[in-house]
Formats: structure tokens, sequence, C-alpha cells
């Protein structure tokens, strides 16, 4: 996985914040893997369906930009419980809970 450790804090940080305690943030896409280089950040954020909104995900957004400043993260947020859409799918199989 190539994320720091100030990476990891930071993006777990702003889940809780934005998401709820109880979110669950995936960590997928090229980033997975130790032998790739470069690529955006990507996340799966599970989170409960009152806390999985677009305000919750654009809060999100704001904290991590101000933790880390990265500008090429991917974000996607599915509501537990809702159907599992395919970049869910792709993100539960290939996913690192961080």
């Amino acid at each position: 996985m190539r994320l720091s450790d100030h990476q990891i804090a930071a993006i777990k940080a702003a889940a809780t914040e934005a998401f709820g305690s109880d979110a669950i943030v995936r960590l997928f896409g090229s980033r997975v893997r130790d032998d790739r280089r470069g690529g955006d950040i990507d996340l799966h954020i599970e989170a409960a369906p009152e806390r999985a909104g677009s305000l919750e995900e654009q809060r999100f957004r704001v904290l991590l930009w101000q933790r880390l400043d990265e500008s090429q993260v991917d974000v996607v947020v599915a509501p537990r419980g809702s159907p599992a859409r395919w970049i869910d799918t792709a993100a539960l199989r290939e996913g690192i809970i961080l």
C-alpha cells in the first residue's frame, strides 16, 4: 500500500468527522499495489445512509484537502445496505480497509 502513516491518519480522521465513527474507508486502485508508481488516491467510503450524502462527501473532501493538500483524490461514497454498483464491488474485492 502506497500511503504514508500521515496520509492514512488524515484520511481516517476526515472520514470520522464527515461520515461518523462507523464509516469504513477502503483504499483501492493503483495505490494498493506496491509495485506501481504514481496514481491518484482512490477511496471507497461505506457509511450509514443518513450520513452518506453529498454534503458529507463535500465536507470530507474539504477536510482531507486541509490535512493533505492532495488534489488527486477520488472518493466513492456508498450508503450501507444499498445495492452494490460495479465500483462498490471492485473496491470491496481489491480494497484495503484503512
